[in-house]
């Protein structure tokens, strides 16, 4: 680590500092700087940010860290200004956020901090942060060679025109959590929504996809959806909110799917809570006949709200170390509150082939440690996931024959049957 960066002679490159009224009282943001950076980071006070930020040896910085505690809090206004001039000079910021109040995140966020990680600091968060600073970092103009092909139409993202129940039965609702980073959880949430709403040619369900990762908002990117604003204020008056206004918030995917997004920016996991995520899924289950919900990674005070209402509750996993700790402790978690463990369908992402012997016997063990059965075996998409991502669309948009897609057309199509026969039943 590098202290005091303005008084030192002739300073190593520095690519990253943490700014803060005593760093040392963030013990655990000094090991995770030291891991990622190694002496490529110093540590300056608020006074020293403002003055380095104007200096030219601020040129080569990629971020700063602010670690606030809510003594910082009264200093709103000072470490706006110390935002925007790091922002404008292309540097990122990134809130290490120590029991500060929702309001205040919320406030620095909305003046242009670029990500938020709660301190104590879990294990990976502030890596992933900063793989993400650096994976949306924007990419240098390329030179204009040649004249510019026609541009393809821009994509409806107007919501159908009739979001109503079609099949006559109670609403589904369908959560979908990883129980890590990477383990498809998404990727599932969208295409299990696509493939449900169209199963049908002449009669498929409607279905609405909530986005309540209000951090990754992977949903709008893998659908190449707009960011609006408006959804911030929804998300906290959702227990004053009408079917109506529900609708406006709508954004819609080739005029079949309908799409609840996240806000356009990072916000606490804890800006909404048990009320407002109850009083959403009503509404949602008022207007469709399926709701898919893609869930944070994190567990939440409204994971139970989420779980109680859900029909099924997948959670994705890989065939590694992983994945399979993070499940006994999810596990352990839901039994201790007496929650409905039944609900859980464990879906295993990149699952062995039928060839794979041994990677047959692994799941089996896996199960059989966990307590569980591993219902749900998804093959590795290759990377035409990856580039239904880029174009901004499903699976069956971009491949149909993909093996992935496949496993999730029977997966919809088993859930799609036990829908008709509920509805049956009920009248």
């Amino acid at each position: 680590m590098s202290s005091g960066l303005a008084l030192r002679a002739d300073p190593a490159p520095i690519l990253a500092c943490t700014v803060s009224r005593n760093v040392h009282h963030f013990d655990l943001l000094i090991e995770d700087m030291e891991a990622e950076l190694g002496e490529a980071w110093g540590d300056l006070s608020f006074d020293e940010a403002r003055s380095f930020i104007a200096q030219p040896e601020a040129d080569g910085l990629e971020f700063l860290a602010l670690a606030l505690t809510p003594e910082d809090e009264a200093d709103l206004g000072m470490l706006g200004a110390l935002i925007q001039a790091a922002k404008a000079r292309g540097v990122r910021c990134i809130l290490v956020a120590h029991e500060l109040k929702p309001a205040s995140l919320h406030e620095l966020l909305r003046l242009g901090a670029e990500d938020f990680v709660p301190y104590p600091l879990g294990e990976g968060a502030l890596h992933d942060a900063i793989a993400r600073l650096r994976h949306d970092a924007p990419a240098a103009p390329a030179p204009v060679i040649a004249p510019v092909a026609a541009q393809e139409p821009a994509r409806n993202t107007e919501a159908p025109a009739t979001i109503a129940p079609r099949l006559g039965g109670k609403a589904a609702v369908f959560a979908v959590q990883g129980l890590a980073g990477g383990t498809g959880a998404s990727t599932l949430a969208v295409n299990l929504a696509w493939e449900l709403a169209t199963i049908d040619k002449q009669k498929s369900p409607s279905v609405c996809l909530i986005d309540f990762d209000l951090q990754a908002s992977t949903i709008s990117a893998y659908l190449d959806l707009p960011r609006r604003d408006m959804v911030v204020e929804l998300l906290q008056d959702a227990r004053s909110m009408d079917v109506d206004a529900f609708k406006q918030a709508l954004l819609g995917y080739e005029g079949k799917l309908s799409i609840f997004p996240a806000p356009p920016e990072v916000l606490p996991l804890d800006m909404i809570g048990p009320e407002e995520v109850e009083a959403l899924l009503n509404l949602a289950t008022q207007c469709f006949d399926v709701v898919v919900v893609d869930m944070p990674h994190t567990l939440v005070m409204w994971t139970e709200t989420v779980l109680n209402r859900a029909d099924v509750f997948f959670t994705t996993m890989e065939l590694d170390m992983r994945s399979a700790q993070n499940a006994m402790r999810f596990l352990k978690a839901l039994r201790a509150e007496s929650l409905p463990v039944e609900k859980l369908n464990f879906v295993l992402n990149r699952a062995p082939g039928l060839t794979d012997l041994n990677g047959k016997a692994r799941v089996k063990k896996l199960g059989e440690s966990l307590g569980v059965k591993i219902a749900t075996l998804l093959p590795d998409g290759g990377k035409h996931v990856m580039q239904a991502g880029d174009h901004g669309q499903p699976l069956s948009e971009v491949v149909r024959k993909n093996a992935l897609r496949k496993e999730i057309v029977k997966l919809a199509d088993g859930l799609h049957k036990a829908m008709l026969g509920d509805a049956k039943a009920a009248k």
